[in-house]
């Protein structure tokens, strides 16, 4: 199915602001909110959730690597180069690390190969989390609080993952360096 990218410009209205704002706090508007502007409540809802997940107890690196690992796992190409970006170019993540959550291999460190195998855990079981993979997260030095925020991270990208699979959103130019052909689900 064609889906518009909306621009600032030519936005449905209840979008125009939104998409304003978002162009401002980015540097630019990136394709998926101008897929998303399609739906006014859509947009806000990514938008308001997206802040909501930023307030999460995780740590930066934490959490971009969870929203990493669910948008591997629902293989969003797009997703997977943005946030590699975000890890690799913001956080200052090693890109062992990030070729580690694509490869499916452990990470080095052992309490961030716990919070990505939970994450795909959860993913592949939609929710449906084994009692003993709770209690390994839990020994990690995670708490019942990141359990909980784990479901917001997915919940997030499932949005933003199934809106690009239905768009086949073009990945913007700042994140073409980092797209990885992710196979097939």
């Amino acid at each position: 199915m064609n889906f518009t990218i909306y621009t600032t410009e030519n936005a449905p209205k209840r979008s125009k602001s939104l998409l304003k704002s978002a162009k401002k706090s980015n540097g630019f508007l990136p394709n998926i909110l101008g897929v998303m502007a399609e739906s006014p409540a859509v947009l806000e809802g990514y938008l308001k959730l997206s802040k909501i997940v930023s307030r999460s107890d995780f740590s930066p690196q934490e959490k971009e690597l969870a929203i990493l690992a669910v948008s591997e796992e629902n293989k969003c190409e797009y997703c997977t180069a943005v946030h590699s970006t975000a890890l690799k170019k913001q956080l200052n993540a090693d890109e062992g690390i990030v070729n580690a959550v694509f490869k499916g291999e452990e990470l080095a460190n052992p309490k961030l190969n716990i919070l990505v195998n939970y994450v795909r855990k959860a993913v592949r079981s939609r929710g449906h989390v084994q009692e003993e993979d709770i209690q390994e997260f839990l020994k990690a030095g995670y708490s019942k609080q990141n359990v909980l925020e784990i479901n917001l991270i997915i919940a997030l990208m499932t949005i933003s993952n199934y809106t690009n699979h239905l768009a086949d959103t073009p990945l913007d130019e700042v994140y073409k360096s980092e797209k990885i052909e992710l196979e097939s689900a």
